[in-house]
Protein backbone atom coordinates (compact mmCIF):
# COMPACT_ATOMS: atom_id res chain seq x y z
CA UNK A 1 0.00 0.00 0.00
CA UNK A 2 1.00 3.66 -0.86
CA UNK A 3 1.77 6.09 2.02
CA UNK A 4 0.47 9.28 1.09
CA UNK A 5 2.08 12.30 2.36
CA UNK A 6 -0.07 15.18 1.94
CA UNK A 7 0.20 18.83 3.00
CA UNK A 8 -2.16 19.82 5.63
CA UNK A 9 -3.88 22.12 3.29
CA UNK A 10 -4.47 18.77 0.90
CA UNK A 11 -5.83 16.47 3.96
CA UNK A 12 -7.83 19.44 5.10
CA UNK A 13 -9.57 19.76 1.35
CA UNK A 14 -10.03 16.54 1.27
CA UNK A 15 -11.65 16.13 4.53
CA UNK A 16 -14.21 18.75 3.89
CA UNK A 17 -15.16 17.11 0.21
CA UNK A 18 -16.29 14.07 1.41
CA UNK A 19 -19.18 16.07 4.04
CA UNK A 20 -22.44 16.82 2.18
CA UNK A 21 -23.99 19.32 4.61
CA UNK A 22 -27.12 21.20 4.80
CA UNK A 23 -27.70 25.01 6.21
CA UNK A 24 -30.64 26.74 6.96
CA UNK A 25 -32.23 29.90 4.68
CA UNK A 26 -33.13 30.02 0.88
CA UNK A 27 -29.53 31.99 0.01
CA UNK A 28 -26.42 30.66 0.80
CA UNK A 29 -24.55 31.84 4.44
CA UNK A 30 -21.62 33.05 4.55
CA UNK A 31 -19.80 30.15 6.40
CA UNK A 32 -20.84 27.60 3.91
CA UNK A 33 -19.59 29.74 0.45
CA UNK A 34 -16.59 30.04 2.18
CA UNK A 35 -15.89 26.03 2.66
CA UNK A 36 -16.75 25.60 -0.59
CA UNK A 37 -13.87 27.87 -1.21
CA UNK A 38 -11.68 25.40 1.14
CA UNK A 39 -12.55 22.38 -0.67
CA UNK A 40 -16.28 21.63 0.76
CA UNK A 41 -17.54 19.70 -2.73
CA UNK A 42 -21.33 18.87 -2.00
CA UNK A 43 -24.19 20.60 -0.45
CA UNK A 44 -27.54 19.19 1.12
CA UNK A 45 -31.01 21.08 0.25
CA UNK A 46 -34.06 20.34 2.49
CA UNK A 47 -37.37 21.84 2.63
CA UNK A 48 -36.25 24.89 4.59
CA UNK A 49 -33.97 26.13 1.56
CA UNK A 50 -36.65 26.21 -1.08
CA UNK A 51 -39.64 28.52 -1.86
CA UNK A 52 -39.67 28.37 -5.42
CA UNK A 53 -37.98 27.33 -8.86
CA UNK A 54 -36.85 30.58 -9.30
CA UNK A 55 -35.20 30.78 -6.07
CA UNK A 56 -33.82 27.76 -5.82
CA UNK A 57 -32.37 28.50 -8.97
CA UNK A 58 -30.58 31.57 -7.99
CA UNK A 59 -29.30 30.08 -4.41
CA UNK A 60 -27.86 26.70 -6.77
CA UNK A 61 -26.27 30.02 -9.27
CA UNK A 62 -24.71 31.63 -5.86
CA UNK A 63 -23.00 28.15 -4.80
CA UNK A 64 -21.77 28.03 -8.24
CA UNK A 65 -20.21 30.83 -8.63
CA UNK A 66 -18.27 29.44 -5.70
CA UNK A 67 -17.27 26.65 -6.90
CA UNK A 68 -18.46 25.62 -10.93
CA UNK A 69 -18.79 21.70 -10.03
CA UNK A 70 -20.12 21.69 -6.43
CA UNK A 71 -22.43 19.07 -6.00
CA UNK A 72 -26.17 20.28 -4.80
CA UNK A 73 -27.97 17.22 -3.54
CA UNK A 74 -31.89 17.10 -2.53
CA UNK A 75 -34.33 14.21 -0.94
CA UNK A 76 -36.67 14.54 -3.72
CA UNK A 77 -38.28 10.87 -4.26
CA UNK A 78 -41.52 12.19 -5.22
CA UNK A 79 -44.56 11.46 -3.44
CA UNK A 80 -44.39 11.42 -0.33
CA UNK A 81 -40.91 12.88 0.92
CA UNK A 82 -40.72 15.91 -1.60
CA UNK A 83 -38.87 19.29 -0.92
CA UNK A 84 -39.04 20.73 -4.27
CA UNK A 85 -43.06 20.79 -3.61
CA UNK A 86 -42.87 20.73 0.00
CA UNK A 87 -45.66 23.55 0.79
CA UNK A 88 -47.99 22.30 -1.48
CA UNK A 89 -47.37 18.51 -2.41
CA UNK A 90 -45.62 16.26 -5.06
CA UNK A 91 -46.84 16.01 -8.89
CA UNK A 92 -45.24 13.07 -8.89
CA UNK A 93 -46.62 10.04 -7.13
CA UNK A 94 -44.30 7.83 -5.61
CA UNK A 95 -42.74 4.88 -5.77
CA UNK A 96 -45.15 2.79 -4.96
CA UNK A 97 -48.02 4.15 -6.86
CA UNK A 98 -45.23 3.68 -10.18
CA UNK A 99 -45.19 0.08 -8.92
CA UNK A 100 -48.93 -0.41 -8.59
CA UNK A 101 -49.18 0.66 -12.25
CA UNK A 102 -45.77 -1.64 -13.13
CA UNK A 103 -44.84 -0.10 -16.30
CA UNK A 104 -41.16 0.78 -16.68
CA UNK A 105 -41.51 3.15 -19.36
CA UNK A 106 -43.89 5.52 -17.21
CA UNK A 107 -41.61 5.42 -14.23
CA UNK A 108 -38.40 6.36 -16.60
CA UNK A 109 -40.68 9.31 -18.07
CA UNK A 110 -41.59 10.45 -14.53
CA UNK A 111 -38.13 10.04 -13.14
CA UNK A 112 -36.90 12.09 -16.18
CA UNK A 113 -39.13 14.95 -15.51
CA UNK A 114 -38.64 15.12 -12.36
CA UNK A 115 -35.00 15.07 -13.28
CA UNK A 116 -35.39 17.95 -15.73
CA UNK A 117 -37.35 20.15 -13.15
CA UNK A 118 -34.04 19.46 -10.74
CA UNK A 119 -31.19 19.89 -13.35
CA UNK A 120 -33.34 23.26 -14.26
CA UNK A 121 -33.04 24.52 -10.64
CA UNK A 122 -28.94 23.69 -10.79
CA UNK A 123 -29.76 20.68 -8.71
CA UNK A 124 -27.58 18.08 -10.15
CA UNK A 125 -27.53 14.67 -7.18
CA UNK A 126 -30.80 13.12 -5.85
CA UNK A 127 -31.04 10.68 -2.81
CA UNK A 128 -33.17 8.78 -4.65
CA UNK A 129 -34.46 6.03 -5.62
CA UNK A 130 -35.49 4.05 -2.60
CA UNK A 131 -34.71 0.35 -4.25
CA UNK A 132 -35.66 -1.22 -0.74
CA UNK A 133 -38.15 -4.43 -0.87
CA UNK A 134 -41.20 -3.60 1.27
CA UNK A 135 -40.85 -6.78 2.42
CA UNK A 136 -42.67 -5.95 6.11
CA UNK A 137 -45.83 -4.41 5.58
CA UNK A 138 -45.58 -2.87 9.19
CA UNK A 139 -41.93 -1.02 8.44
CA UNK A 140 -42.43 2.72 9.84
CA UNK A 141 -40.39 4.48 7.60
CA UNK A 142 -40.40 3.08 3.97
CA UNK A 143 -44.10 2.01 3.17
CA UNK A 144 -44.94 3.87 0.20
CA UNK A 145 -41.54 4.67 -0.48
CA UNK A 146 -40.99 1.19 -1.96
CA UNK A 147 -42.10 -0.10 -5.60
CA UNK A 148 -42.95 -2.88 -3.79
CA UNK A 149 -42.82 -6.15 -1.99
CA UNK A 150 -41.55 -8.21 -5.09
CA UNK A 151 -37.71 -7.73 -5.60
CA UNK A 152 -37.57 -8.77 -9.44
CA UNK A 153 -40.30 -6.03 -9.54
CA UNK A 154 -38.39 -2.76 -7.45
CA UNK A 155 -35.76 -4.15 -9.43
CA UNK A 156 -36.91 -3.32 -13.36
CA UNK A 157 -38.16 0.04 -11.62
CA UNK A 158 -35.18 1.13 -9.51
CA UNK A 159 -33.32 0.78 -12.99
CA UNK A 160 -36.13 2.65 -14.76
CA UNK A 161 -36.25 5.71 -12.51
CA UNK A 162 -31.59 5.19 -12.36
CA UNK A 163 -32.13 6.07 -15.86
CA UNK A 164 -34.42 8.42 -16.65
CA UNK A 165 -33.25 10.80 -13.80
CA UNK A 166 -30.19 10.13 -14.81
CA UNK A 167 -31.23 10.91 -19.17
CA UNK A 168 -31.71 14.42 -17.16
CA UNK A 169 -28.27 15.15 -15.74
CA UNK A 170 -28.81 14.76 -12.33
CA UNK A 171 -26.90 12.08 -10.88
CA UNK A 172 -28.65 9.08 -8.95
CA UNK A 173 -28.33 8.24 -5.51
CA UNK A 174 -30.09 4.50 -4.88
CA UNK A 175 -30.48 3.92 -1.25
CA UNK A 176 -30.77 1.94 1.61
CA UNK A 177 -28.17 -0.38 0.61
CA UNK A 178 -27.97 -3.35 1.86
CA UNK A 179 -32.21 -2.69 2.01
CA UNK A 180 -34.38 -0.95 4.34
CA UNK A 181 -37.58 -2.97 3.84
CA UNK A 182 -37.56 -5.64 6.65
CA UNK A 183 -37.45 -3.17 9.51
CA UNK A 184 -39.92 -2.63 12.20
CA UNK A 185 -37.43 0.03 13.10
CA UNK A 186 -37.12 3.56 11.99
CA UNK A 187 -33.43 4.29 12.08
CA UNK A 188 -33.95 8.45 12.08
CA UNK A 189 -34.81 7.12 15.74
CA UNK A 190 -33.23 3.34 16.80
CA UNK A 191 -30.98 1.08 15.01
CA UNK A 192 -33.27 -1.53 12.93
CA UNK A 193 -31.90 -5.23 12.87
CA UNK A 194 -32.39 -7.33 9.70
CA UNK A 195 -32.07 -11.25 11.18
CA UNK A 196 -31.95 -12.90 7.55
CA UNK A 197 -29.67 -15.38 6.31
CA UNK A 198 -27.75 -14.42 3.28
CA UNK A 199 -29.62 -16.63 1.15
CA UNK A 200 -32.25 -14.46 2.05
CA UNK A 201 -30.28 -11.26 1.50
CA UNK A 202 -29.35 -12.07 -2.03
CA UNK A 203 -32.53 -13.05 -3.09
CA UNK A 204 -34.85 -10.57 -1.73
CA UNK A 205 -32.73 -7.40 -0.55
CA UNK A 206 -30.14 -7.61 -2.96
CA UNK A 207 -31.65 -7.91 -6.43
CA UNK A 208 -32.85 -3.93 -7.03
CA UNK A 209 -29.27 -2.74 -5.92
CA UNK A 210 -27.68 -5.21 -8.87
CA UNK A 211 -30.35 -3.90 -11.01
CA UNK A 212 -29.30 -0.32 -9.88
CA UNK A 213 -25.62 -0.82 -10.56
CA UNK A 214 -25.81 -2.65 -14.30
CA UNK A 215 -28.20 0.53 -14.51
CA UNK A 216 -25.25 3.12 -13.68
CA UNK A 217 -26.21 4.48 -10.34
CA UNK A 218 -23.84 6.49 -9.75
CA UNK A 219 -24.12 6.71 -6.42
CA UNK A 220 -25.72 4.45 -3.42
CA UNK A 221 -26.85 5.56 -0.02
CA UNK A 222 -25.72 3.16 2.65
CA UNK A 223 -28.31 2.43 5.17
CA UNK A 224 -27.99 2.80 8.83
CA UNK A 225 -28.89 -1.19 9.98
CA UNK A 226 -27.76 -3.90 11.66
CA UNK A 227 -27.39 -6.83 9.38
CA UNK A 228 -25.72 -10.09 11.97
CA UNK A 229 -25.29 -12.12 9.03
CA UNK A 230 -22.84 -9.98 7.54
CA UNK A 231 -21.59 -8.02 10.63
CA UNK A 232 -22.99 -8.81 13.79
CA UNK A 233 -21.53 -5.94 15.46
CA UNK A 234 -21.76 -2.32 13.24
CA UNK A 235 -24.74 -1.09 11.63
CA UNK A 236 -24.15 -0.90 7.32
CA UNK A 237 -23.13 2.35 7.33
CA UNK A 238 -20.12 1.40 9.58
CA UNK A 239 -19.42 -2.01 8.33
CA UNK A 240 -16.15 -2.65 6.16
CA UNK A 241 -17.62 -6.29 5.74
CA UNK A 242 -20.91 -4.49 3.80
CA UNK A 243 -19.72 -1.44 1.88
CA UNK A 244 -16.03 -2.54 1.31
CA UNK A 245 -16.49 -6.33 0.98
CA UNK A 246 -20.41 -6.88 0.22
CA UNK A 247 -20.61 -3.56 -2.21
CA UNK A 248 -17.65 -2.54 -3.78
CA UNK A 249 -15.86 -6.11 -4.34
CA UNK A 250 -18.60 -9.06 -4.36
CA UNK A 251 -21.52 -6.68 -6.22
CA UNK A 252 -18.72 -4.70 -8.52
CA UNK A 253 -19.67 -0.96 -7.64
CA UNK A 254 -17.26 1.35 -8.51
CA UNK A 255 -19.49 4.68 -7.59
CA UNK A 256 -20.10 6.75 -5.04
CA UNK A 257 -20.96 5.52 -1.64
CA UNK A 258 -22.77 7.92 0.19
CA UNK A 259 -23.91 7.69 3.93
CA UNK A 260 -27.72 8.31 5.21
CA UNK A 261 -27.91 10.95 7.72
CA UNK A 262 -25.38 10.65 10.17
CA UNK A 263 -26.89 12.86 12.46
CA UNK A 264 -29.78 10.05 12.98
CA UNK A 265 -29.70 7.97 15.76
CA UNK A 266 -28.69 4.92 14.45
CA UNK A 267 -25.47 6.07 14.45
CA UNK A 268 -25.29 9.26 16.80
CA UNK A 269 -26.79 8.34 20.03
CA UNK A 270 -24.42 5.17 19.56
CA UNK A 271 -21.53 6.42 18.34
CA UNK A 272 -21.41 9.98 17.92
CA UNK A 273 -21.50 11.67 14.75
CA UNK A 274 -17.37 12.18 14.97
CA UNK A 275 -16.44 8.84 15.20
CA UNK A 276 -19.23 7.86 13.27
CA UNK A 277 -18.46 9.66 10.65
CA UNK A 278 -14.63 8.23 10.72
CA UNK A 279 -15.60 4.85 10.59
CA UNK A 280 -18.13 4.98 7.92
CA UNK A 281 -14.93 6.60 5.75
CA UNK A 282 -12.75 3.96 6.92
CA UNK A 283 -14.97 1.20 6.22
CA UNK A 284 -15.75 2.31 2.42
CA UNK A 285 -18.18 5.50 2.47
CA UNK A 286 -17.35 8.13 0.56
CA UNK A 287 -19.54 10.86 1.06
CA UNK A 288 -21.30 12.14 4.27
CA UNK A 289 -24.94 13.03 4.50
CA UNK A 290 -25.24 15.76 7.36
CA UNK A 291 -27.32 18.57 7.43
CA UNK A 292 -31.36 17.17 8.14
CA UNK A 293 -30.68 18.15 11.27
CA UNK A 294 -27.50 19.59 11.93
CA UNK A 295 -27.05 22.69 9.35
CA UNK A 296 -24.43 24.77 11.08
CA UNK A 297 -20.73 25.72 10.27
CA UNK A 298 -19.87 24.40 13.38
CA UNK A 299 -20.94 20.47 12.73
CA UNK A 300 -18.93 20.90 9.32
CA UNK A 301 -15.84 22.07 11.50
CA UNK A 302 -16.74 19.33 13.61
CA UNK A 303 -16.49 16.76 11.36
CA UNK A 304 -13.68 17.85 9.18
CA UNK A 305 -11.16 18.13 12.09
CA UNK A 306 -12.44 14.65 13.27
CA UNK A 307 -11.65 13.04 9.85
CA UNK A 308 -8.17 15.00 10.13
CA UNK A 309 -7.61 14.13 13.29
CA UNK A 310 -8.56 10.48 12.40
CA UNK A 311 -6.23 10.56 9.45
CA UNK A 312 -3.05 12.06 11.34
CA UNK A 313 -3.37 9.10 14.64
CA UNK A 314 -3.21 6.34 11.83
CA UNK A 315 -6.94 5.52 12.49
CA UNK A 316 -8.12 6.52 9.41
CA UNK A 317 -5.40 5.87 6.32
CA UNK A 318 -4.92 8.52 4.20
CA UNK A 319 -5.27 7.19 1.24
CA UNK A 320 -8.84 6.11 2.18
CA UNK A 321 -9.83 9.55 2.50
CA UNK A 322 -7.90 10.88 -0.58
CA UNK A 323 -9.69 7.90 -2.38
CA UNK A 324 -13.25 9.03 -0.91
CA UNK A 325 -12.10 12.59 -1.72
CA UNK A 326 -11.57 11.57 -5.60
CA UNK A 327 -14.59 9.83 -6.11
CA UNK A 328 -16.66 13.07 -4.93
CA UNK A 329 -14.68 15.39 -7.35
CA UNK A 330 -15.27 12.91 -10.34
CA UNK A 331 -18.80 12.53 -9.60
CA UNK A 332 -19.11 16.32 -9.20
CA UNK A 333 -17.00 16.37 -12.62
CA UNK A 334 -19.47 13.73 -14.39
CA UNK A 335 -22.49 16.00 -13.75
CA UNK A 336 -20.85 19.31 -15.09
CA UNK A 337 -20.43 17.12 -18.40
CA UNK A 338 -23.84 15.69 -18.07
CA UNK A 339 -25.50 19.54 -17.50
CA UNK A 340 -23.63 20.41 -20.92
CA UNK A 341 -24.64 17.60 -22.99
CA UNK A 342 -28.33 17.48 -21.59
CA UNK A 343 -28.73 20.91 -22.86
CA UNK A 344 -27.29 20.56 -26.43
CA UNK A 345 -30.09 19.20 -28.65
CA UNK A 346 -30.07 15.77 -29.65
CA UNK A 347 -27.46 14.57 -27.15
CA UNK A 348 -26.17 11.14 -26.70
CA UNK A 349 -27.01 8.91 -23.75
CA UNK A 350 -24.72 9.78 -20.99
CA UNK A 351 -22.00 7.67 -19.40
CA UNK A 352 -23.95 5.61 -16.44
CA UNK A 353 -27.53 5.56 -17.95
CA UNK A 354 -29.09 2.25 -20.77
CA UNK A 355 -28.80 3.66 -24.34
CA UNK A 356 -30.81 5.71 -25.46
CA UNK A 357 -32.60 7.33 -22.47
CA UNK A 358 -31.31 10.73 -23.30
CA UNK A 359 -33.17 11.60 -26.24
CA UNK A 360 -36.49 13.97 -25.47
CA UNK A 361 -38.92 11.56 -24.13
CA UNK A 362 -41.97 13.70 -25.69
CA UNK A 363 -43.65 13.35 -22.36
CA UNK A 364 -45.67 16.34 -21.28
CA UNK A 365 -44.93 17.73 -17.88
CA UNK A 366 -48.50 16.32 -16.53
CA UNK A 367 -46.98 12.91 -16.12
CA UNK A 368 -47.11 12.81 -12.67
CA UNK A 369 -50.72 13.06 -12.85
CA UNK A 370 -51.09 10.59 -15.15
CA UNK A 371 -49.42 7.99 -13.52
CA UNK A 372 -51.31 9.22 -10.53
CA UNK A 373 -54.34 8.61 -12.39
CA UNK A 374 -53.03 4.83 -13.53
CA UNK A 375 -52.20 4.32 -10.15
CA UNK A 376 -55.21 4.00 -8.33
CA UNK A 377 -57.57 1.19 -7.60
CA UNK A 378 -61.09 1.64 -6.86
CA UNK A 379 -63.09 -1.05 -5.17
CA UNK A 380 -66.91 -0.85 -5.35
CA UNK A 381 -69.36 1.56 -6.42
CA UNK A 382 -71.03 4.72 -5.58
CA UNK A 383 -73.05 7.52 -7.37
CA UNK A 384 -70.76 10.41 -8.19
CA UNK A 385 -70.27 13.21 -5.59
CA UNK A 386 -72.21 16.55 -6.68
CA UNK A 387 -72.85 18.56 -3.20
CA UNK A 388 -70.28 19.47 -0.47
CA UNK A 389 -69.16 16.34 1.27
CA UNK A 390 -67.18 16.29 4.41
CA UNK A 391 -64.06 14.98 4.47
CA UNK A 392 -62.38 12.93 8.19
CA UNK A 393 -58.86 12.88 7.57
CA UNK A 394 -57.45 10.45 10.30
CA UNK A 395 -54.41 11.40 10.45
CA UNK A 396 -50.98 9.12 11.56
CA UNK A 397 -47.62 10.70 13.39
CA UNK A 398 -45.13 11.76 9.97
CA UNK A 399 -42.24 9.93 10.02
CA UNK A 400 -39.21 12.32 9.88
CA UNK A 401 -37.95 11.31 6.12
CA UNK A 402 -41.84 12.86 5.42
CA UNK A 403 -42.02 14.96 7.64
CA UNK A 404 -45.10 16.99 8.69
CA UNK A 405 -44.86 20.55 6.43
CA UNK A 406 -46.28 18.94 3.49
CA UNK A 407 -49.86 19.43 2.98
CA UNK A 408 -51.43 15.77 2.12
CA UNK A 409 -55.24 14.22 1.35
CA UNK A 410 -57.82 14.84 -0.61
CA UNK A 411 -59.78 17.59 0.95
CA UNK A 412 -58.44 20.48 -1.13
CA UNK A 413 -58.91 19.03 -4.26
CA UNK A 414 -62.03 17.69 -3.72
CA UNK A 415 -63.04 21.20 -2.36
CA UNK A 416 -61.62 22.60 -5.70
CA UNK A 417 -64.03 20.31 -8.10
CA UNK A 418 -66.84 20.37 -5.30
CA UNK A 419 -67.17 23.96 -3.87
CA UNK A 420 -68.38 24.13 0.09
CA UNK A 421 -66.57 20.70 1.30
CA UNK A 422 -64.97 20.92 4.66
CA UNK A 423 -62.57 18.72 6.19
CA UNK A 424 -61.26 18.02 9.84
CA UNK A 425 -58.32 16.12 10.72
CA UNK A 426 -58.20 13.52 13.83
CA UNK A 427 -54.80 11.75 15.23
CA UNK A 428 -54.44 8.81 17.41
CA UNK A 429 -55.15 11.61 20.50
CA UNK A 430 -58.18 12.37 19.71
CA UNK A 431 -61.22 11.46 21.81
CA UNK A 432 -63.71 9.18 20.01
CA UNK A 433 -62.99 10.16 16.43
CA UNK A 434 -65.24 8.49 14.86
CA UNK A 435 -68.41 10.20 17.12
CA UNK A 436 -66.56 13.93 16.36
CA UNK A 437 -66.69 12.95 12.64
CA UNK A 438 -70.11 11.74 12.51
CA UNK A 439 -71.24 15.01 14.54
CA UNK A 440 -69.40 17.42 12.39
CA UNK A 441 -70.02 16.02 9.21
CA UNK A 442 -74.24 16.08 10.05
CA UNK A 443 -76.19 15.42 6.64
CA UNK A 444 -73.45 15.33 4.13
CA UNK A 445 -71.51 12.43 2.59
CA UNK A 446 -68.41 11.51 4.57
CA UNK A 447 -65.29 11.06 2.97
CA UNK A 448 -62.79 9.32 5.36
CA UNK A 449 -59.21 9.63 4.72
CA UNK A 450 -56.31 6.73 5.77
CA UNK A 451 -52.89 6.49 5.79
CA UNK A 452 -51.37 2.88 6.45
CA UNK A 453 -54.90 1.84 8.22
CA UNK A 454 -52.83 -1.53 8.66
CA UNK A 455 -50.36 -0.28 10.58
CA UNK A 456 -52.77 2.10 13.71
CA UNK A 457 -55.25 0.09 15.57
CA UNK A 458 -57.07 3.22 16.36
CA UNK A 459 -57.47 4.27 12.74
CA UNK A 460 -58.97 1.08 11.82
CA UNK A 461 -61.45 1.30 15.20
CA UNK A 462 -62.40 4.62 14.04
CA UNK A 463 -62.87 3.67 10.74
CA UNK A 464 -64.99 0.76 11.63
CA UNK A 465 -66.78 2.72 14.14
CA UNK A 466 -67.53 5.10 10.84
CA UNK A 467 -68.70 2.75 8.56
CA UNK A 468 -71.46 1.13 11.46
CA UNK A 469 -72.80 4.09 11.30
CA UNK A 470 -72.82 5.24 8.04
CA UNK A 471 -72.38 2.63 5.41
CA UNK A 472 -72.28 4.75 2.42
CA UNK A 473 -69.00 6.69 3.41
CA UNK A 474 -66.13 6.64 0.96
CA UNK A 475 -62.86 5.17 2.03
CA UNK A 476 -59.47 6.43 0.82
CA UNK A 477 -56.43 4.75 1.71
CA UNK A 478 -53.53 6.59 0.95
CA UNK A 479 -50.70 4.53 2.43
CA UNK A 480 -49.52 1.19 1.53
CA UNK A 481 -53.67 -0.90 0.88
CA UNK A 482 -52.05 -4.13 3.38
CA UNK A 483 -55.82 -3.59 4.92
CA UNK A 484 -58.94 -4.78 2.99
CA UNK A 485 -61.04 -2.77 0.89
CA UNK A 486 -63.84 -0.69 3.11
CA UNK A 487 -66.81 1.17 2.50
CA UNK A 488 -69.43 1.91 0.01
CA UNK A 489 -66.34 2.66 -2.45
CA UNK A 490 -62.63 2.39 -1.61
CA UNK A 491 -59.95 4.33 -3.61
CA UNK A 492 -56.67 3.13 -2.91
CA UNK A 493 -53.93 5.85 -4.24
CA UNK A 494 -51.09 4.28 -3.52
CA UNK A 495 -49.52 7.53 -1.97
CA UNK A 496 -50.60 10.97 -0.69
CA UNK A 497 -48.64 12.99 -2.81
CA UNK A 498 -50.83 16.00 -4.05
CA UNK A 499 -51.32 14.48 -7.77
CA UNK A 500 -52.88 11.35 -5.68
CA UNK A 501 -55.48 13.32 -4.43
CA UNK A 502 -55.94 15.23 -6.98
CA UNK A 503 -56.76 11.54 -8.72
CA UNK A 504 -59.27 10.61 -5.97
CA UNK A 505 -60.83 13.55 -5.95
CA UNK A 506 -61.75 12.82 -9.86
CA UNK A 507 -63.07 9.90 -9.50
CA UNK A 508 -65.47 10.73 -6.37
CA UNK A 509 -66.85 13.26 -8.73
CA UNK A 510 -66.70 11.22 -11.78
CA UNK A 511 -64.87 14.42 -13.03
CA UNK A 512 -61.65 12.27 -14.79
Amino acid sequence: MTTLTSTTDTLTRDALAVLQPGFTGTTAPEWLLRRVGEGLSSVGLFGRNIETPEQLAALTAQLRAERDDVLVAIDEEGGDVTRLEVRHGSSFPGNLALGAVDDTELTRAVAHELGRRLAECGVNLNWAPSADVNSNPGNPVIGVRSFGADPHLVARHTAAYVEGLQAAGVAACTKHFPGHGDTAVDSHHALPRIDVDLETLHARELVPFRAAIAAGSKSVMSAHILLPALDPHRPATLSPQILTGLLREELGYQGLIVTDAVEMQAIASTYGIERGSVLAVAAGADALCVGGGLDDDSTVLRLRDALVAAVRSGELPEERLADAAARVRALASWTREARGAVREPGAAAQEGTAPGTARSTGIASDIGLVAARRAVKVTGEAAPLTSPAYVAAFTPVANIAVGDETPWGLAAELARLVPGTETDTYDGGSEAPAEAALRAAGERRIVAVVRDAHRHAWMSEALDALLAARPDTIVVEMGVPQAGPRGALHIATHGAARVCGQAAAEIITASA
